[in-house]
């Protein structure tokens, strides 16, 4: 088939998804492109070309000052993208920037967003400005001036929704919010919990009485006014994403919003103030500039380093819900001995097994391939077999893991490594598990809610959680209460996995067939190999009647049915070696 065609159809048949109860963010295949008039053309032949679903464009209006006085060039270029991208079947969505303005050359100009408008700008409790030069990050060129705005600067605030909402009229399908943070990431700003600027000041005043300047001691979490502080700059970057959406649809109903987070599940979180766990709430998706602990690439990344990185994107598949969870990772920067498709490779495979969106960025930014070659072949895969990987999974009879994202934000490394700890031990013992949180405590049908760290959660977080008549444990991994309660979730699962601890198993049903997604880290080694070894040890039995069949999907690779036999009541299958992942399901 052509390759046109076939790209037509795989975007008729998310048309039909969507129709079917998901929106078009669920089945993205994303690409990066900075965005000019001129080029839109070139941008939509490359999509349609790799198979691209879900374009990414940047020109970025109110993140340039330059634009955020005038954006008329831009707001044209956002519109001819978003034309031509439905003409092809596609769908697109622009980059603005948060809370963050970058004015070019301004060591050569007398106007700048500084020079204009100081009081717009955080500040560190000893009044120090938010404004960097060049240098200070990559996309920060020399000569340029880079500030950070208070999200309570009014007059900003009002200038930038007007603007968002200009966007969203252009027609384009989403627009695209990247760094709503506090700074507290650049150098020297890690610790300071900004910003105590005037009008941030005024706002907490008149939330909590409290003086944000004398009346809290920083990083003293015994503080109760510390801890007051930490929930309000978190609640809001929420309440700032929030109104972006509220404008967004405001000027077009159909338009999404999109957050771009880089804090995943750990310490980042409260110190910029970006919660995943709250975001969803507000926002239509979300897409994770995650890497995990070690801040790694694909290629750089151990067997270790992807268990964590499969941990926190299935903590984000459980606060999304319904909504699509998006990765922007990176798969090579320059490592030398690994060579790119296998990282490429590895990354997808990853992503589809945790139910997330694939981005394919070369090296450390959001546009470009590291292998066009490589994006194509793995896209039109992907897009053959979208609604295997993303439509909903139903638990089936998990345990439970509780995350509390109030203990995480006050006690950040206790909690994520009591977390980390209960999970790496759930998975590395093949069971089904569904990770809960506050607000999805009572969808959880499953035996047993592991608690971990429990003496941190504060009592009525605990009490909520009885309330809804959840089985409790504070079971430590490696103690025999935690071993029983794993047992206990086997005997009721009508799915069995055996495996060896370098896989990893999501047990669901999709489309009503019980379905298990595996991972494969086998003899993967940091900045060495990110091609894993072959696994022929992995054993799968189904609950099943008689005339069942158990089938499997490889990465890259075709389905097929394979042999199984009788257990007792149990269809057994040995699944065929497989290198990274593979999907095995029985009907």
């Amino acid at each position: 088939m052509h390759l046109t065609t076939r790209f037509l159809l795989a975007c008729a048949s998310v048309a039909l998804a969507a129709g079917a109860g998901q929106d078009w963010s669920h089945y993205v295949r994303i690409a990066g492109h900075g965005l000019r008039l001129d080029n839109v053309p070139a941008i939509i032949a490359e999509s349609r070309a790799s198979y691209v679903f879900g374009i990414e464009v940047d020109n970025d209006i109110p993140g340039r000052y330059e634009s955020f006085l005038d954006p008329a060039a831009k707001l044209r270029a956002i519109r001819e993208a978003a034309v031509q991208a439905h003409a092809a079947g596609n769908k697109a969505f622009v980059y603005i920037a948060g809370l963050e303005c970058i004015t070019a050359h301004a060591d050569k100009t007398p106007h700048s967003f500084f020079k204009d408008h100081p009081d717009w700008v955080q500040r560190q409790i000893n009044g120090k400005p938010a404004v960097f030069g060049g240098g200070v990050a990559f996309w920060v060129r020399p000569g340029d001036e880079d500030v950070w705005i208070s999200p309570y600067a009014p007059a900003w605030r009002s200038r930038y929704m007007q603007l968002v909402r200009r966007i969203a009229a252009t027609g384009i399908d989403g627009v695209y919010v990247d760094i709503p943070y506090w700074m507290t990431h650049f150098e020297g700003w890690e610790k300071t919990w900004a910003s105590f600027d005037d009008y941030t000041v005024a706002a907490f005043r008149r939330e909590t009485g409290l003086d944000a300047r004398h009346d809290i001691r920083l990083n003293d979490i015994s503080d109760p006014h510390f801890r007051r502080w930490i929930d309000f700059r978190i609640r809001t970057i929420t309440d700032f994403m929030k109104e972006i959406d509220s404008n967004v649809k405001a000027a077009n109903p159909h338009c999404l919003t999109i957050a771009e987070i880089y804090p995943g599940i750990e310490e980042a979180v409260p110190r910029v103030g970006a919660d995943v766990y709250e975001l969803y709430q507000v926002v239509d998706a979300i897409a994770h500039e995650y890497q995990g602990p070690a801040d790694s690439m694909a290629a750089s990344k151990s067997p270790d380093d992807w268990f964590d990185q499969m941990i926190g994107m299935f903590a984000f598949r459980a606060f999304a819900g319904r909504k699509a969870t998006w990765m922007l990772n990176y798969s090579w920067d320059g490592e030398e001995h690994v060579r790119i498709p296998e990282a490429m490779k590895t990354m997808f495979a990853a992503q589809l097994t945790a139910g997330a969106n694939t981005w394919d960025a070369q090296g450390h930014v959001m546009s470009g391939s590291n292998d066009l070659a490589v994006r194509t072949e793995a896209f039109a895969w992907i897009a053959r077999h979208e609604h295997t990987f993303y439509d909903p999974r139903e638990p089936v009879h998990p345990i439970g893991v509780y995350f509390s994202p109030q203990t995480r934000d006050y006690y950040p490394d206790e909690f994520v490594k009591a977390f980390k700890d209960t999970m790496n031990t759930i998975l590395k013992a093949h069971r089904e598990f569904q990770i809960v949180a506050p607000r999805t405590a009572a969808l959880f049908h499953g035996p047993a809610v592991i608690v971990p760290d429990a003496a941190r959660i504060a009592p009525g977080e605990i009490a909520a959680l009885r309330s809804r008549g959840l089985p409790i444990s504070d079971a430590e991994p490696g103690s025999g209460a935690f071993s029983a309660l794993l047992n206990k979730a086997a005997e009721g699962n009508p799915v069995s996995v055996s495996a060896p601890p370098s896989v990893i198993a999501q047990i669901a049903r999709v489309h009503g067939k019980l379905a298990v997604f595996l991972d494969n880290f086998k003899g993967i080694v940091a900045k060495r190999n990110a091609l894993p070894e072959p696994e022929a040890n992995v054993e799968i039995s189904f609950d099943a009647g008689p005339g069942s069949r158990v089938h499997v999907l490889p990465f890259l690779g075709e389905e097929k049915e394979i042999p199984v036999h009788r257990r007792g009541k149990r269809l057994v299958a040995r699944v065929p070696a497989f290198r990274r992942a593979v999907v095995v399901w029985c009907e």
